[in-house]
Protein backbone atom coordinates (compact mmCIF):
# COMPACT_ATOMS: atom_id res chain seq x y z
CA UNK A 1 0.00 0.00 0.00
CA UNK A 2 2.95 2.25 0.82
CA UNK A 3 4.50 1.35 -2.07
CA UNK A 4 1.54 2.25 -4.07
CA UNK A 5 0.51 5.69 -2.62
CA UNK A 6 4.22 6.57 -3.37
CA UNK A 7 4.67 5.81 -6.78
CA UNK A 8 0.66 5.62 -8.39
CA UNK A 9 -0.41 9.29 -10.05
CA UNK A 10 -4.17 8.87 -9.51
CA UNK A 11 -6.82 10.35 -12.38
CA UNK A 12 -9.73 11.93 -11.46
CA UNK A 13 -11.72 10.05 -14.08
CA UNK A 14 -12.69 6.19 -13.92
CA UNK A 15 -14.34 5.24 -16.75
CA UNK A 16 -15.29 7.15 -19.71
CA UNK A 17 -18.54 6.06 -21.81
CA UNK A 18 -18.87 7.92 -24.81
CA UNK A 19 -19.06 11.69 -23.72
CA UNK A 20 -20.22 10.87 -20.13
CA UNK A 21 -17.05 10.70 -17.78
CA UNK A 22 -17.67 8.97 -14.12
CA UNK A 23 -15.83 10.26 -11.33
CA UNK A 24 -14.12 8.16 -8.96
CA UNK A 25 -15.13 11.56 -6.67
CA UNK A 26 -18.92 9.89 -7.38
CA UNK A 27 -18.01 6.47 -7.04
CA UNK A 28 -16.40 6.84 -3.43
CA UNK A 29 -19.43 8.87 -2.40
CA UNK A 30 -21.89 6.38 -3.84
CA UNK A 31 -20.13 3.62 -1.95
CA UNK A 32 -19.59 5.96 1.50
CA UNK A 33 -23.81 6.66 1.06
CA UNK A 34 -24.29 2.38 0.20
CA UNK A 35 -21.97 0.88 2.63
CA UNK A 36 -22.74 2.95 5.56
CA UNK A 37 -27.12 3.47 4.90
CA UNK A 38 -26.75 -0.88 4.84
CA UNK A 39 -25.04 -0.90 8.56
CA UNK A 40 -27.40 1.96 9.56
CA UNK A 41 -30.52 -0.58 8.42
CA UNK A 42 -28.83 -3.36 10.09
CA UNK A 43 -28.53 -1.35 13.58
CA UNK A 44 -31.67 0.10 13.28
CA UNK A 45 -34.14 -2.67 13.31
CA UNK A 46 -32.51 -3.39 17.03
CA UNK A 47 -33.88 0.28 17.93
CA UNK A 48 -37.33 -1.29 16.08
CA UNK A 49 -37.35 1.09 13.39
CA UNK A 50 -38.29 -0.36 9.71
CA UNK A 51 -35.36 -0.42 7.01
CA UNK A 52 -38.52 2.43 5.20
CA UNK A 53 -37.83 4.63 7.56
CA UNK A 54 -34.01 4.82 7.35
CA UNK A 55 -34.43 4.51 4.00
CA UNK A 56 -36.87 7.68 3.29
CA UNK A 57 -34.57 9.73 6.07
CA UNK A 58 -31.14 9.13 4.24
CA UNK A 59 -32.89 10.51 1.21
CA UNK A 60 -33.77 13.83 2.54
CA UNK A 61 -30.09 13.69 4.53
CA UNK A 62 -28.31 13.33 1.00
CA UNK A 63 -29.74 15.71 -0.45
CA UNK A 64 -29.43 18.10 2.18
CA UNK A 65 -26.46 17.03 3.04
CA UNK A 66 -24.77 17.81 -0.13
CA UNK A 67 -26.15 21.17 -0.05
CA UNK A 68 -25.13 21.86 2.96
CA UNK A 69 -21.68 20.80 2.36
CA UNK A 70 -21.50 22.68 -0.92
CA UNK A 71 -22.64 25.71 0.70
CA UNK A 72 -19.99 25.31 3.31
CA UNK A 73 -17.21 25.03 1.24
CA UNK A 74 -18.22 27.76 -1.02
CA UNK A 75 -18.04 30.41 2.10
CA UNK A 76 -14.36 28.66 2.88
CA UNK A 77 -13.31 29.90 -0.76
CA UNK A 78 -15.75 32.24 -1.41
CA UNK A 79 -13.25 34.91 -3.30
CA UNK A 80 -12.43 32.09 -5.80
CA UNK A 81 -16.25 30.97 -6.43
CA UNK A 82 -16.82 34.90 -7.09
CA UNK A 83 -14.60 35.24 -9.38
CA UNK A 84 -15.52 31.81 -10.88
CA UNK A 85 -18.90 31.09 -10.24
CA UNK A 86 -20.31 28.64 -12.58
CA UNK A 87 -17.71 26.16 -10.33
CA UNK A 88 -20.17 26.35 -7.90
CA UNK A 89 -21.79 23.48 -9.78
CA UNK A 90 -19.10 21.57 -10.44
CA UNK A 91 -19.30 19.27 -7.44
CA UNK A 92 -17.69 16.45 -9.58
CA UNK A 93 -14.36 18.27 -8.69
CA UNK A 94 -15.05 17.54 -5.27
CA UNK A 95 -15.56 20.60 -2.66
CA UNK A 96 -17.90 19.17 0.02
CA UNK A 97 -17.31 20.20 3.55
CA UNK A 98 -18.07 17.87 6.42
CA UNK A 99 -19.25 20.18 8.41
CA UNK A 100 -21.84 21.95 6.30
CA UNK A 101 -23.05 18.35 5.87
CA UNK A 102 -23.42 17.28 9.47
CA UNK A 103 -25.27 21.41 9.81
CA UNK A 104 -27.63 20.50 6.80
CA UNK A 105 -28.17 16.74 7.78
CA UNK A 106 -28.56 17.95 11.32
CA UNK A 107 -31.71 20.10 10.65
CA UNK A 108 -32.78 17.70 8.18
CA UNK A 109 -32.57 14.69 10.92
CA UNK A 110 -34.84 17.34 13.66
CA UNK A 111 -37.31 18.27 11.14
CA UNK A 112 -37.95 14.67 9.79
CA UNK A 113 -38.01 13.43 13.49
CA UNK A 114 -40.26 16.11 14.11
CA UNK A 115 -42.63 15.36 11.52
CA UNK A 116 -42.63 11.70 12.00
CA UNK A 117 -42.79 11.71 15.96
CA UNK A 118 -39.35 9.53 16.19
CA UNK A 119 -36.76 10.19 18.93
CA UNK A 120 -33.99 12.41 17.10
CA UNK A 121 -31.47 11.59 19.37
CA UNK A 122 -31.58 7.45 18.96
CA UNK A 123 -31.85 8.11 15.27
CA UNK A 124 -28.83 10.57 15.72
CA UNK A 125 -26.83 7.88 17.51
CA UNK A 126 -27.63 5.00 14.56
CA UNK A 127 -26.63 7.72 12.14
CA UNK A 128 -23.73 9.36 13.94
CA UNK A 129 -22.51 5.20 13.74
CA UNK A 130 -22.02 4.86 10.46
CA UNK A 131 -21.58 8.45 9.69
CA UNK A 132 -17.38 8.18 9.98
CA UNK A 133 -16.99 5.20 7.88
CA UNK A 134 -18.67 6.88 5.35
CA UNK A 135 -16.13 9.59 5.65
CA UNK A 136 -13.59 7.44 6.13
CA UNK A 137 -14.60 5.87 2.16
CA UNK A 138 -15.38 9.43 1.05
CA UNK A 139 -11.77 10.31 1.70
CA UNK A 140 -10.49 8.66 -1.00
CA UNK A 141 -12.51 10.36 -3.67
CA UNK A 142 -10.66 13.15 -2.50
CA UNK A 143 -7.29 11.69 -3.25
CA UNK A 144 -8.46 10.96 -6.81
CA UNK A 145 -9.08 14.02 -7.02
CA UNK A 146 -5.56 15.24 -5.83
CA UNK A 147 -7.03 17.65 -3.57
CA UNK A 148 -6.48 16.85 0.03
CA UNK A 149 -2.61 16.67 0.61
CA UNK A 150 -0.92 17.95 3.35
CA UNK A 151 2.94 19.91 3.85
CA UNK A 152 5.90 18.31 1.37
CA UNK A 153 7.54 15.12 2.71
CA UNK A 154 10.60 12.78 2.14
CA UNK A 155 8.53 9.85 3.81
CA UNK A 156 8.25 6.46 1.50
CA UNK A 157 4.10 6.83 1.68
CA UNK A 158 4.59 11.00 0.30
CA UNK A 159 1.79 10.95 -2.21
CA UNK A 160 3.01 12.62 -5.88
CA UNK A 161 1.09 15.70 -6.83
CA UNK A 162 0.80 16.95 -10.34
CA UNK A 163 2.33 20.49 -11.15
CA UNK A 164 -0.89 21.97 -11.71
CA UNK A 165 -2.07 20.90 -8.60
CA UNK A 166 0.83 21.81 -6.01
CA UNK A 167 0.39 25.41 -4.26
CA UNK A 168 3.13 28.04 -5.87
CA UNK A 169 5.42 28.13 -2.93
CA UNK A 170 5.90 24.34 -3.15
CA UNK A 171 6.13 24.07 -6.91
CA UNK A 172 9.82 21.73 -6.63
CA UNK A 173 7.97 19.46 -4.41
CA UNK A 174 6.78 16.17 -5.36
CA UNK A 175 5.46 14.65 -2.76
CA UNK A 176 3.15 15.32 0.19
CA UNK A 177 1.57 13.95 3.29
CA UNK A 178 -1.34 12.11 1.85
CA UNK A 179 -3.66 13.91 4.11
CA UNK A 180 -6.47 12.15 3.14
CA UNK A 181 -5.38 8.71 4.32
CA UNK A 182 -5.02 10.25 7.79
CA UNK A 183 -8.05 11.15 8.31
CA UNK A 184 -9.68 8.01 6.90
CA UNK A 185 -7.34 5.86 8.97
CA UNK A 186 -9.06 8.48 11.79
CA UNK A 187 -12.30 7.98 10.88
CA UNK A 188 -12.70 4.26 10.73
CA UNK A 189 -10.99 4.16 14.26
CA UNK A 190 -13.99 6.23 15.31
CA UNK A 191 -16.85 3.96 13.63
CA UNK A 192 -15.14 1.18 15.28
CA UNK A 193 -14.87 2.60 18.70
CA UNK A 194 -19.05 4.17 18.18
CA UNK A 195 -19.53 0.00 16.96
CA UNK A 196 -18.56 -1.20 19.91
CA UNK A 197 -20.51 1.11 21.64
CA UNK A 198 -23.49 0.43 20.02
CA UNK A 199 -23.25 -3.03 20.53
CA UNK A 200 -22.78 -2.49 24.09
CA UNK A 201 -26.17 -0.56 24.09
CA UNK A 202 -27.95 -3.26 22.26
CA UNK A 203 -26.51 -6.10 24.29
CA UNK A 204 -26.76 -4.41 27.93
CA UNK A 205 -30.32 -3.31 26.53
CA UNK A 206 -29.60 0.43 27.58
CA UNK A 207 -31.63 2.08 25.37
CA UNK A 208 -32.14 5.65 27.33
CA UNK A 209 -31.83 9.11 25.68
CA UNK A 210 -28.91 9.53 27.77
CA UNK A 211 -26.76 6.83 26.19
CA UNK A 212 -27.92 7.84 22.79
CA UNK A 213 -26.85 11.79 23.69
CA UNK A 214 -23.02 10.70 24.83
CA UNK A 215 -23.02 8.58 21.29
CA UNK A 216 -23.34 11.57 19.91
CA UNK A 217 -21.62 13.56 21.72
CA UNK A 218 -18.87 10.55 21.20
CA UNK A 219 -18.79 10.96 17.69
CA UNK A 220 -19.11 14.96 17.53
CA UNK A 221 -15.86 15.05 20.31
CA UNK A 222 -13.78 12.41 18.23
CA UNK A 223 -14.20 13.68 14.72
CA UNK A 224 -13.58 17.10 15.41
CA UNK A 225 -10.54 16.49 17.27
CA UNK A 226 -9.35 14.35 14.28
CA UNK A 227 -10.20 17.22 11.81
CA UNK A 228 -8.44 19.45 14.58
CA UNK A 229 -5.09 17.29 14.30
CA UNK A 230 -5.18 16.60 10.90
CA UNK A 231 -5.69 20.64 9.78
CA UNK A 232 -2.29 21.25 10.95
CA UNK A 233 -0.68 19.25 8.47
CA UNK A 234 -3.21 20.29 5.49
CA UNK A 235 -2.51 23.48 2.87
CA UNK A 236 -5.56 23.85 1.42
CA UNK A 237 -6.76 27.43 1.14
CA UNK A 238 -8.80 28.07 4.04
CA UNK A 239 -9.31 31.62 6.26
CA UNK A 240 -6.92 31.44 9.18
CA UNK A 241 -6.95 33.94 12.59
CA UNK A 242 -5.20 33.68 15.51
CA UNK A 243 -2.56 30.95 13.63
CA UNK A 244 -5.49 28.52 13.17
CA UNK A 245 -7.11 27.29 10.33
CA UNK A 246 -10.60 28.06 9.67
CA UNK A 247 -11.74 24.09 10.27
CA UNK A 248 -10.10 24.24 13.53
CA UNK A 249 -11.60 27.40 14.92
CA UNK A 250 -14.51 25.56 14.51
CA UNK A 251 -13.73 22.13 15.73
CA UNK A 252 -12.10 23.55 19.19
CA UNK A 253 -14.63 24.96 20.63
CA UNK A 254 -16.98 22.21 19.76
CA UNK A 255 -14.15 19.91 21.11
CA UNK A 256 -14.63 22.35 24.50
CA UNK A 257 -18.09 22.32 24.63
CA UNK A 258 -18.03 18.38 24.30
CA UNK A 259 -15.51 17.69 27.18
CA UNK A 260 -17.60 19.74 29.45
CA UNK A 261 -20.73 17.13 28.50
CA UNK A 262 -18.96 14.42 29.33
CA UNK A 263 -17.76 15.93 32.47
CA UNK A 264 -21.14 16.65 33.45
CA UNK A 265 -22.20 12.79 32.36
CA UNK A 266 -19.29 11.32 34.57
CA UNK A 267 -20.61 13.70 37.76
CA UNK A 268 -24.19 12.55 37.29
CA UNK A 269 -22.88 8.84 37.27
CA UNK A 270 -21.07 9.60 40.28
CA UNK A 271 -23.63 11.09 42.21
CA UNK A 272 -26.01 8.66 40.95
CA UNK A 273 -23.84 5.75 42.58
CA UNK A 274 -23.34 7.73 45.60
CA UNK A 275 -26.83 8.01 46.08
CA UNK A 276 -27.80 4.08 45.47
CA UNK A 277 -24.94 3.76 48.17
CA UNK A 278 -25.83 5.86 50.73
Amino acid sequence: MINFLHTFNPSPILATIGPINIYWYGFFILLATLTSLAIAVYLAKFYNFKADVIIDLAFWLIIFGLIGARIYDIFLELPYFLSHPIDIFKVWRGGLAIHGAIIGGGLTLYLFAKKYQHNFWQLAAILTAVLPLAQAIGRWGNYFNQELFGYPTNLPYGIPIELIRRPFIYINSQYFHPAFLYESLGNLIIFLILIILQIWIIKKRKFTTTNYIFSVISYIFLYSSLRFLTEFIRIDTTPTALGLRFPQIVSLPIMLLSLGYFTYFIWQKVKKTKALDN
